[in-house]
């Protein structure tokens, strides 16, 4: 018996009765998802730090507009007296699959913007941050229009059996691998989607650079929340000269954000489960551990580590770590670097510190990659003016801010004309001779549309 089919089904005569379309109702339902935010912050930290050992609220929706914007197109010659325009229309029924590692942002940073658009939409959380899916299956649903919207949990085999339903969007956040079982699934219904996916994102250290300045900055962003986060800095690439001058520097900034034992420390997390922390152990034999290295299977603790003399070929370096451990590789130079960056899988980020703003624009210029930092970590994401999205292996796709509602929304082109002047038209009508070639071409802008 197929658990989802009545589920599904309530969803879609709820869009098809139009009521999320309305402004109003899209206004209603993110009233709701705010009031859900503010209503159970303890409990959304409390689920968090059982999850994840973090601290503070991630409980931030992100800003997407809660209305329908109808933006105008420009007109030709012929279309002078019609009107013509872009509609932003709901999609339909939406499945968002939300990862675990910030399992609050990273499952209602889409939701609303799947609200917004009119959209109704199943959830589907991580079963692997228990707490945090608990929270969101039993409590999030009171706020929420449950006509319109529903949650839906289970493993692997469960969302297996959700993906053979055919839905009209597909937002995915998670790993390469599952992207393409997610992306497989959708094709056979021609479902468009989004893949947030993740990678390896590399970080070029200039020679010409203050270490200090870059080993607080590389070290924050790698080690919040415990070194998993899609778009952490993943690798080190600098010269030897370089590394001797930065590791003392990032020793510094651990000691100075974690204290002298990081396990003490209330600002650093824990590995979300023994799987992931048994895979992170097995990558610390890679290289050498030049600082940390400690680790607490009791515990899932691992320390902020790096490691140098770290070969291209071992483990650590064919993966997305996903945990707190930084590898430091020797390069000579910045065409070295870019020229190991191009040879692998397109980053969702790309990281590069100097003082020559030359050097940063060379590695801008040259690579590719869904996001890019000139020296400074992630900030970026704080602005819903910019979009997150990956290229090639890192995803497809984009979403934050306004972005989010583009995302979920259908732009339909549309044009009305008008019923009569008819006389107006004559000319568009075959049989055509030059002249009246000459004036369609000339009316048209010389926009020419060739059949084979």
């Amino acid at each position: 018996m197929d658990p989802f089919a009545d589920t599904l089904q309530r969803l879609r005569e709820a869009f098809s009765s139009g009521r999320t379309r309305l402004v109003e109702f899209r206004a209603t339902q993110l009233k709701g998802l705010g009031r859900f935010l503010q209503e159970n912050k303890q409990l959304l930290q409390e689920a968090l730090a059982q999850d994840l050992r973090k601290v503070g609220g991630q409980g931030r929706s992100g800003r997407v507009p809660s209305s329908v914007r109808a933006y105008l197109a420009d007109p030709s010659l012929f279309t002078q007296l019609d009107s013509a325009f872009i509609r932003k229309e709901p999609f339909g029924l939406v499945l968002i699959i939300a990862p675990w590692n910030y399992p609050v942002n990273l499952t209602l940073m889409p939701l609303v913007g799947a609200l917004a658009a009119g959209n109704c939409v199943v959830l589907k959380p991580s079963e692997i941050s228990k707490s945090t899916e608990k929270v969101l299956a039993e409590v999030l649903p009171r706020y929420l229009d449950q006509s319109c919207f529903a949650v839906v949990l289970g493993g692997p085999e469960e969302t297996g059996q959700l993906l053979e339903h055919k839905f009209d969007y597909i937002f995915f956040t998670g790993s390469p691998r599952v992207g393409k079982i997610v992306m497989t699934a959708a094709a056979k219904h021609l479902t468009p989607v989004t893949l947030e996916l993740g990678g390896k994102n590399p970080c070029y250290v200039d020679d010409n650079c203050d270490p200090q300045t870059v080993a607080n900055r590389v070290a924050l962003f790698r080690y919040l929340n415990t070194g998993q986060t899609c778009v952490a800095p993943d690798y080190i690439l600098c010269s030897p000269e370089t590394q001797a001058r930065l590791l003392p520097a990032l020793q510094s900034a651990i000691t100075r954000f974690y204290g002298d034992d990081p396990r003490a420390s209330p600002d650093l997390g824990r590995i979300i489960n023994h799987k992931h922390f048994q895979r992170l152990r097995g990558l610390l034999s890679c290289g050498r551990v030049a600082i940390g290295g400690q680790s607490d299977d009791s515990d899932r603790y691992i320390a902020p580590t790096v490691l140098v003399d770290v070969q291209e070929t071992e483990p650590v370096m064919q993966e997305e770590i996903f945990g707190p451990i930084l590898p430091i590789l020797n390069v000579r130079g910045l065409d070295e670097a870019i020229d190991f960056i191009n040879r692998r899988e397109k980053p969702l980020a790309l990281y590069t510190f100097s003082n020559n703003s030359q050097v940063i624009n060379q590695m801008l210029d040259r690579t590719s990659s869904g996001t890019f930092g000139g020296n400074d970590g992630f900030i970026y994401l704080t602005l819903p003016s910019l979009p997150l999205g990956g290229v090639g292996n890192s995803g497809m796709g984009r979403y934050h801010g306004e972005f989010s509602f583009d995302t979920f929304s259908h732009h339909r082109a549309c044009l009305l004309a008008h019923s009569d002047l008819e006389k107006l038209n004559e000319i568009r009508y075959p049989p055509y001779s030059g002249w009246n070639q000459q004036v369609i071409s000339w009316a048209m802008g010389n926009q020419r549309c060739s059949i084979l």
